[in-house]
């Protein structure tokens, strides 16, 4: 199938930050196969043409979610992480079931393509059913499986196994990948974060985890150890391969020496570190240490919302406060940390950036809207695709060439119908 996307312009999703005027993207079975000025296209005879009249950009990628948490969005407002994990989160998910998870996760996704994020990096659990709710919305997913010792699980080393062994059942058409996702140094004891380093490192998974989100977390480690959290990581081999590290925000100089030298990516995510009063990364240094840095969204239920296009002002603004630099984070650099270097972050280079051979999933952005006035030159339009825009103004995605949102709604599933399965189920969870 060939098809021909026109559009206003085309923000390709690099670090320069590339804007074409009056774009066209042909598309051929679902990847890209030439992206230029529509006056300069190639003759296309037999193409489906679909003229859009906004921008168009690579789909997002959202670096870190636990997107079935849109069932406890808003529970235990003001409570610090710590407090929240024990005293609302775990008991809910403590009662959770496979269907629970599926509901929850097919709504996420649903709303997740609603506002151009058409990828998630997902830890949670029943990694299959998340598998299954974005086969149902036709969104993709990276699925990093989650170890930790909790009641009425399986032991951890049990736990690491079965991960391995359901990550190479995955599909090859780039819809689910599955990777290990050892919750964090200070919930995993460090033998089983060996162990699934080397396993993610055999097999070439994607190890997810989450590093120095709060101020206190490795105190403990730092007592019995004598080392930083990503020290200890580094010491006992847990680093190399293709590992995401989510937060990272108390990090000092020699933290990030170590990030550099294992080439650990970053998933960013100033929404939850936010509301969870958990700090502000230093994202500055990490771009000009050349870290691979993508921003996510967290879960629904510490962000609360899973609208990068609305995180992408947070982490600029904040990034600015940060550094007292109106330049610390540019709209460009802050646009590609939700398309190529997320992509880049995740370890996929069939995603995230609008160029021959990379995954056809698109975008379109309505422009008809004051908040996109003026526009004296291409850079504007970044300008106000990161300080004025939002997932309200996506109005067309596509994931390989298929439409999975036309006009701002799902193509693929009733959204309406799951809001009230997710309030249902919502409610019994937090009553029990």
């Amino acid at each position: 199938m060939r098809q021909r996307f026109t559009a206003r312009a085309a923000v390709v999703g690099d670090r320069a930050g590339t804007v074409v005027p009056d774009a066209a993207v042909d598309v051929l079975d679902g990847s890209i196969e030439w992206v230029g000025p529509a006056a300069d296209a190639p003759p296309q005879a037999d193409a489906e043409v679909v003229a859009l009249p906004g921008i168009l950009t690579p789909g997002l990628v959202n670096a870190h979610s636990h997107a079935p948490m849109v069932l406890f969005r808003g529970q235990g407002e003001g409570l610090p992480l710590d407090r929240w994990l024990q005293e609302v989160m775990w008991p809910r998910e403590a009662r959770l079931t496979a269907d629970d998870v599926e509901v929850a996760m097919t709504a996420a996704s649903a709303e997740m393509l609603g506002n151009g994020i058409t990828t998630s990096v997902e830890m949670y659990f029943q990694p299959e059913r998340i598998a299954a709710a974005v086969g149902v919305t036709g969104a993709r997913a990276v699925i990093a499986t989650p170890l930790l010792p909790l009641p009425g699980m399986p032991p951890m080393e049990e736990q690491l196994r079965a991960a391995v062994a359901l990550a190479a059942g995955a599909p090859d058409d780039g819809t689910v990948e599955y990777g290990l996702g050892p919750h964090a140094a200070y919930t995993v004891s460090l033998p089983v974060l060996r162990d699934a380093a080397a396993a993610a490192r055999e097999h070439g998974l994607l190890l997810h985890l989450h590093v120095a989100e709060t101020a206190t977390e490795g105190d403990d480690l730092l007592a019995t150890h004598g080392l930083s959290v990503p020290a200890l990581l580094a010491a006992h081999d847990v680093l190399g391969g293709r590992v995401l590290a989510a937060h990272c925000v108390h990090m000092d100089d020699g933290d990030l020496d170590l990030w550099r030298e294992y080439d650990v990516a970053v998933a960013h995510c100033p929404a939850s570190n936010a509301k969870l009063a958990s700090g502000v990364a230093r994202v500055r240094d990490m771009l000009d240490r050349g870290f691979r840095v993508g921003l996510g969204t967290d879960g629904p239920a510490s962000n609360d919302s899973l609208d990068l296009l609305a995180d992408l002002r947070l982490a600029a603004g904040m990034a600015r406060l940060r550094e007292r630099s109106a330049t610390a984070l540019t709209a460009a650099e802050a646009f590609w940390m939700v398309t190529g270097a997320a992509a880049d972050a995740l370890g996929r280079p069939d995603l995230g950036v609008l160029e021959p051979g990379r995954r056809a999933d698109l975008v379109h952005v309505d422009t008809r809207d004051l908040v996109f006035e003026p526009v004296g030159d291409a850079d504007d339009l970044l300008a106000h695709l990161l300080w004025s825009a939002d997932g309200r103004h996506v109005r067309d995605v596509w994931v390989g060439g298929s439409q999975v949102v036309a006009e701002g709604r799902s193509t693929r599933v009733d959204a309406d119908a799951l809001r009230r399965d997710v309030a249902e189920r919502a409610a019994r969870l937090a009553t029990g």
